[in-house]
Order: structure tokens, then C-alpha cells, then sequence
């Protein structure tokens, strides 16, 4: 157990261990069968099996080899999280569009998967249908997420996105009266060219606050965050860039634009939600 109350294990499955895999991590880790059942559930238990690589370990009743390497990490804080679920808003087979709610990962972390919108969109079908990333939203952002449902519909939206043929917008809100009313913003990020262009919608003077509609030809990591803070008006509700603009609310940053070509049919998608 770590300093932070962590319980972290990695464990190579020896003779004599139990074979069973809610047994043999409630024996390496102390903690109760229940307790390792719902992590195992939620996505922070792995193992690492020769020639099949590492991958969620989510059955209690897995059994287990000798050489296996076992791994847990259990955050109870974590693993208590309960979020919004997202919407499915299109469903066009080979792959689908969702809008995340604020506050959930568009993919999990090492500690869980239950918080993620891919793990929500894989639990939502029934037949099952595998489920692969093709870009990703901020988890403090709302907004239109792509998710592929083939290894094939994956690499072809992904060429769309490096090839800059999806058009992304979003709507914000950020501090002060920006001035004038359209501009742009290329400063490198992490030592890489990144554009942001944006419009501004509206002022409210009384709130000191500007609502613009953006778009980016990059995707570099928290841009128009980091963009916007950089030239002074900050997102609101942005916890980690800019000053004055943090005041108990969410961050106010929508995805509410997603516009492309399907690389299937050849038809014109969009879609939109309203702020």
C-alpha cells in the first residue's frame, strides 16, 4: 500500500498460489473477495500472459497460470466514482457518436475503466460490439465524442482526423471582452504547431465574460484551454489554466460540432448538440 492509501500490486503467479483470481488478489492484497470483485469488475485488476500481452483481468472466476503476472490497482476513490451516463446520439454501425457528460474520461486509466465512456458505450449494446478510441475529449468537457466499432472503422476515421477532413467546432466561455471579434492563435505547444481559430458570439459586460465558437486544425493536448489562457481570457471553470476564472462551476467547454464524410457510405455527417 502506497503513501495515498493506494493498494498497488504486481504479482507473478507462482505453485502454490490459489489459482483462482479473486483469491489470489485478495490474498496479496488483504482486501475482502467483495471488495476485489467490484474492482475486478471495474477495471483495475490486469494480467500479462505470454503471447497474449496485457489486458483487464474482469472475471472473478478467471483462472490462472503459473507465469502470469497479476496486477491491482484499487483506489477506493475511484472505484466509488458514479457519473452521468452519455448519449448516443447517432448510430451508424461501424461506428457511433456520443456526447460525453462533463467529468467522464473518454477512456480509462490503469485504476478503472468504469468512469470512461468507451467502457459506458461497450456495457450499452446488446449484441456486444467492440469498441476502439479514435480521438479523445477532455474529462472536465462536454461534448460529441466519435467511437469506432471495428479495427477497420478505427484506421479509417483516424485518417480523417490526421488528414484534417472532420471538422470539429465548440462553444465556450471565457473571461473578459475579447477583442475584435474573430482571431487566431498559433503558439506551439509542447514544442508542436497547433492552430486555434475562434469567433466570439457574445459579451456580457455585467459577467465580464465572452462566449465564442471555436475551432481547432490541431489536436495537441488541452489546446483551447491553454490557448485561450495564453492570450488572457481563460476558460471558465478551467481548474488548471488561467487566473480569475475559477468560481465553484464547471468548466464551461462544449464539443458541439462534428462534421465529415463517411468514409463508408460517402454521405455527409453532422452532427450537433445545442449549448
Amino acid at each position: 500500500m502506497d503513501t495515498q492509501g493506494k493498494i498497488l500490486i504486481n504479482k507473478t503467479v507462482i505453485a502454490g498460489d490459489p489459482f483462482g483470481a479473486c483469491e489470489f488478489l485478495a490474498l496479496h492484497s488483504g482486501l475482502p473477495k467483495a471488495r476485489i470483485k467490484d474492482a475486478m469488475n471495474k477495471g483495475a485488476a490486469w494480467i500479462c500472459r505470454k503471447g497474449r500481452g496485457r489486458e483487464r483481468l474482469r472475471r472473478a472466476t478467471s483462472i490462472l497460470k503459473q507465469g502470469d503476472i497479476v496486477e491491482l490497482y484499487y483506489d477506493q476513490a475511484i472505484l466509488s466514482i458514479d457519473l452521468p451516463h452519455a448519449r448516443c446520439l447517432m448510430d451508424l454501425r461501424h461506428y457511433s457518436i456520443w456526447d460525453k457528460p462533463a467529468g467522464l474520461l473518454t477512456q480509462g486509466t490503469e485504476y478503472g475503466d468504469h468512469c470512461s465512456l468507451l467502457r459506458q458505450v461497450e456495457l450499452s449494446f446488446s449484441p456486444k460490439r467492440d469498441v476502439y478510441p479514435v480521438h479523445r475529449l477532455d474529462r472536465e468537457a462536454q461534448g460529441l465524442v466519435l467511437v469506432a466499432h471495428t479495427s477497420q472503422a478505427a484506421g479509417k476515421l483516424s485518417e480523417l482526423f490526421q488528414g484534417r477532413a472532420i471538422t470539429k467546432r465548440y462553444q465556450t466561455e471565457v473571461l473578459g471582452l475579447l477583442e475584435p471579434d474573430q482571431g487566431t492563435i498559433d503558439t506551439p505547444l509542447d514544442q508542436r504547431s497547433a492552430l486555434t481559430r475562434y469567433s466570439v458570439l457574445s459579451r456580457d459586460p455585467n459577467a465580464n465574460v465572452s462566449t465564442l465558437l471555436v475551432e481547432i486544425e490541431t489536436g495537441r493536448l488541452h489546446q483551447i484551454r491553454r490557448h485561450l489562457a495564453s492570450i488572457g481570457h481563460p476558460v471558465m471553470g478551467d481548474s488548471r489554466y488561467g487566473k480569475g476564472n475559477k468560481d465553484g462551476k464547471p468548466m464551461r467547454l462544449v464539443a458541439c460540432v462534428l462534421e465529415f464524410q463517411c468514409p463508408f457510405t460517402g454521405h455527409e455527417v453532422a452532427c450537433a448538440i445545442g449549448v
